[in-house]
């Protein structure tokens, strides 16, 4: 069949269009433990940081290692998509337990542990069966982190983000689209773990959103919250020491007093090599500012057991 044949009107504005998706790369887990590596040098907190590099690098290996896990096939993406549901539901997928055999690929890529309650929770989830694993799970991307043991939280979560981001590199190009909700994946329907403003190309100046599951970045348009919605009177707050430049801080959290609620935003523009999972662990500082002020996370990290309030 005869493709269209575009005028240059036309052509100039197909052109322009940004991309709506950044699907990630099959070395995603790499460069976040890469990342997580860098940042804690000299860091307060470097011990955790490079807790969670070994954890991440474990993923990469996992990830590579690991036989391809039954999921939707293309018919039944399609028809996910036709009826305005993600094609890798979460809360589906996860209840049917085709993701389990990435728990135990995962366990047998970390090095040994040298914490007794990093080996006691490891432990724990080893000898845990496919029931208990899941109901974990279920308790984990609903939000319910007091139906689970706390320490078990960054690797059942990162078993997670293997068995769904080996999910969302099998879809088939193209397939994704633009959905009437975009506070949530258009891949599996989880919530973002933050947002990234880029700096190059069509993209430039446009802020994308990086599911907190599968890792998958959805265009979200910017000064609109990502919770509610709401677009009036939202404030950016930063740690920047330079408060005559807020403009130019590298992170600042979006917060909104309709819902009470804030993402953080990285602008590669001053940090071109911030990574979402990563940089949101290493400045947990500025949700304990925010929480001071009486905003509340709605954006979960699976590498990190929030705790009580």
């Amino acid at each position: 069949m005869p493709g269209q044949i575009l005028q240059p009107g036309q052509i100039e504005s197909s052109a322009n269009i940004p991309p709506f998706l950044n699907p990630p790369t099959e070395q995603l887990f790499k460069r976040r433990a890469e990342r997580f590596s860098r940042l804690a040098e000299g860091h307060p907190v470097a011990a955790y940081l490079l807790l969670m590099a070994d954890l991440c690098s474990a993923q990469q290996r996992a990830l590579d290692a690991l036989a391809p896990l039954p999921g939707p096939d293309e018919a039944a993406a399609r028809l996910s998509i036709e009826h305005h549901m993600p094609p890798l539901a979460y809360d589906t997928l996860v209840r049917g337990g085709n993701w389990l055999p990435a728990v135990d690929a995962l366990l047998e890529q970390l090095p040994a542990p040298q914490n007794p309650a990093v080996e006691a929770a490891l432990a724990q989830l080893r000898e845990a069966d496919s029931g208990q694993r899941k109901a974990w799970a279920i308790a984990l991307l609903s939000g319910q982190f007091d139906l689970l043991p706390p320490a078990l939280v960054p690797y059942l979560g990162a078993a997670l983000q293997v068995a769904f981001s080996q999910w969302l590199l099998a879809l088939p190009e193209g397939l994704l689209t633009e959905s009437e909700s975009r506070t949530l994946c258009p891949a599996c329907g989880s919530p973002p773990v933050a947002g990234m403003v880029r700096h190059r190309g069509k993209q430039i100046g446009l802020r994308y959103l990086t599911c907190s599951l599968c890792s998958c970045e959805w265009h979200y348009v910017r000064v609109k919250c990502s919770h509610c919605e709401e677009s009036k009177q939202l404030g950016y707050l930063s740690l920047e020491q330079a408060a005559d430049k807020p403009e130019k801080a590298a992170l600042r959290a979006e917060a909104c007093p309709n819902c009470q609620g804030y993402l953080k935003q990285f602008y590669l523009e001053y940090d071109s090599e911030a990574e979402a999972m990563a940089d949101d662990l290493a400045s947990l500082d500025l949700d304990m500012r925010l929480a001071e002020e009486g905003y509340q996370r709605r954006a979960p990290n699976l590498l990190l057991a929030p705790g009580s309030e």
